[in-house]
């Protein structure tokens, strides 16, 4: 992860966020914060990311539906550029990861957060500027 990228971490719980924000500034990255699906909805339509890593399971709105009512944002403007989304999520079957894919997201991350594994899914999504 060498180039400095803008993402957006939706998360609600606040020590998660703290470590998953620690790590990658190591790296020089902007983080912005949302707290919930909603939040994330209102921040994508304010800025443009890099990538956005989602939880999953949240109050006001899920990652799930967060993610869905993204994609219909970009696919009303077919200038926008598809923003990568990782599902960041304690959930780990392997039918939690098909259900992330099947609602837009393009990665899946169990937790706990491993910068490692975020480098690799990185590089395999090609996230670099």
């Amino acid at each position: 992860m060498e180039d400095k990228l803008s993402i957006l971490l939706v998360e609600d719980n606040v020590l998660n966020q703290r470590i998953v924000t620690f790590s990658l500034k190591k790296f020089n990255h902007d983080v912005t914060i949302a707290n919930n699906g909603l939040e994330a909805l209102e921040r994508f339509q304010e800025a443009q990311y890099d990538v956005i890593l989602m939880d999953i399971m949240m109050p006001e709105m899920d990652g799930l539906e967060a993610t869905v009512k993204i994609r219909e944002i970009e696919n009303q403007n077919p200038q926008n550029l598809r923003t990568p989304i990782i599902a960041l999520t304690a959930n780990t079957m392997d039918n939690d990861r098909d259900k992330c894919l099947s609602y837009g997201m393009d990665e899946f991350m169990a937790k706990p957060f491993d910068i490692d594994k975020l480098k690799q899914i990185f590089e395999e999504l090609e996230i670099v500027k």
